[in-house]
């Protein structure tokens, strides 16, 4: 099992940046990571992914070219950085886990959210 707790949440200005991280515990070893996020009346959506290795990456194409997705050298923590942020990026970011390298399929494990704000 992996247990995710993220952080780096807020308010911020339209414009601004804002860096949310991931802490990963338990049987992270193989672990692809990625961040979702919901929005008030919308869908899920999986914003960005990367595998175990970091060779892959995925990015929704709403934020491709804003949002960086990485991972320490220990491979324990998953950050998400976002700039040029925008009021519709507005949602509640999850973190979430899954074996294997698939950086599309369903994930297993999920954190308690983190609260981001975009004013305009």
């Amino acid at each position: 099992q992996v247990q995710l707790v993220e952080s780096g949440g807020g308010l911020v200005q339209a414009g601004g940046s804002l860096r949310l991280s991931c802490a990963a515990s338990g049987r992270t070893f193989s672990a692809t990571m990625g961040w979702f996020r919901r929005a008030p009346g919308k869908a899920r959506e999986l914003v960005a992914a990367i595998t175990w290795s970091g060779g892959s990456k995925y990015y929704a194409d709403s934020v491709k070219g804003r949002f960086t997705i990485s991972r320490d050298g220990a491979k324990t923590t998953v950050y998400l950085q976002m700039n040029s942020l925008k009021p519709e990026d507005t949602a509640v970011y999850y973190c979430a886990a899954r074996y294997g390298s698939e950086l599309l399929s369903e994930y297993r494990y999920w954190g308690q959210g983190t609260q981001v704000t975009v004013s305009s």
